[in-house]
């Protein structure tokens, strides 16, 4: 059964995209704990992170890299957090957080974005990569 993320990589489903490659996206959550909190997913459904072959693993570890990155610029923030629990959606995907405080990251932390403020931030984001 397709995931949500399935979904979302066949455009079923809309999603306020960061990044894209042949084998990665990044996309921001749509229920976040800060602003700009983005997930990077495989686009080959796995659902653990560590039954990733290691290339793809690398290759993942690389992309959120660089998303980060361009995150930490377009978010003030004092650090991006990063964390994979996937427990929620049985497909790969890598939480990127910007913080300011420990309590972003506790998952029990959400901020609300209307659609328009998601789809600025997506772009705003963009523009850093």
């Amino acid at each position: 059964m397709a995931t949500i993320f399935t979904k979302i990589i066949q455009g079923e489903i809309p999603a306020h995209k960061v990044a894209e490659n042949d084998n990665f996206l990044a996309f921001l959550d749509i229920n976040p704990n800060a602003k700009g909190h983005t997930l990077c997913i495989p686009k080959v459904a796995t659902d653990k992170l560590f039954d990733l072959d290691e290339a793809a693993y690398q290759d993942l570890m690389a992309f959120s890299r660089t998303v980060a990155i361009g995150l930490k610029e377009a978010v003030p923030c004092k650090r991006v957090g990063m964390a994979v629990i996937g427990l929620e959606v049985p497909h790969v995907h890598v939480h990127l957080i910007p913080l300011n405080d420990m309590s972003e990251m506790t998952f029990n932390h959400k901020v609300n974005m209307t659609q328009e403020e998601l789809a600025f931030t997506a772009r705003h984001i963009a523009s850093y990569l």
